[in-house]
């Protein structure tokens, strides 16, 4: 089943940055944007615009990290995890962002890295579960192939393990998801080029889905390309430091 390990920042309203909350798709199964390839069209400058091939978003356990790296193995390109990024740079947990600083500090530190990712990586891209409800990174979205990965309360639950690890789902955790859904729902959908489901499922069978969906949407997203010895089913999972599969 599809692990997650990693989102932990995940119950807040909505925040305000620079520019209004408009989306990136029309809903599920609705193809919007143009130049989501790994590089888009020349700039004024003449030089090539580095875009994600396709961006991810979705609640903590839908499995953001691990279908991520999943499909960019797939596709033959680079995974990237916000999350981890923040962590990697700020040499800590975010729960430790969280508790030391606070989750102000940890979202404009998300804003950041979103921003700058959207502008300089050209693989698959995974993103916070609570990042697009900043009205500033959702305006970054417009425009980018996004894909809302879905899940129920029950899968989420064993794949998080709604722990200590974090800090907004700590207090009656599975409550707390409920209302995280219902409050990110609407903005998930509103964003997304179109959703798929992983309850239930392998991240090697969702990446599959979505390559497939990617190759109708983008022509020359073609399975025949992808290097011979890359296989759905013998994808490895990574893990964290801890041993822990990470998501």
């Amino acid at each position: 089943m599809v692990s997650e390990v990693s989102d932990v920042s995940d119950v807040s309203e909505p925040t305000t940055s620079t520019g209004a909350g408009t989306g990136a798709g029309a809903g599920a199964g609705t193809s919007t944007g143009s130049g989501t390839g790994t590089e888009g069209d020349a700039s004024a400058g003449g030089a090539d615009i580095v875009r994600p091939r396709v961006v991810l978003i979705g609640p903590p356990g839908s499995g953001k990290t691990s279908v991520g790296r999943a499909l960019a193995s797939l596709l033959g390109v680079d995974p990237h995890d916000t999350d981890h990024a923040i962590e990697v740079r700020q040499g800590r947990s975010i729960s430790d962002i969280f508790m030391e600083e606070g989750e102000p500090r940890f979202r404009e530190l998300e804003r950041s890295e979103v921003a700058s990712s959207l502008a300089s990586h050209g693989g698959v891209l995974s993103l916070g579960g609570g990042a697009v409800m900043d009205s500033g990174t959702a305006q970054a979205l417009t425009g980018h192939l996004v894909v809302f990965l879905d899940v129920g309360i029950a899968d989420a639950a064993i794949r998080v393990g709604f722990n200590a690890s974090r800090p907004l789902l700590a207090v009656n955790p599975r409550a707390q998801w409920t209302r995280m859904m219902d409050l990110r729902r609407p903005t998930y959908q509103r964003l997304a080029t179109f959703t798929v489901l992983t309850t239930g499922r392998t991240p090697q069978d969702v990446a599959a889905e979505i390559a497939r969906r990617l190759e109708r949407i983008e022509p020359e997203t073609s399975l025949e390309h992808i290097a011979p010895e890359t296989s759905l089913e013998h994808i490895a999972p990574e893990t964290d430091g801890t041993g822990e599969r990470r998501e």
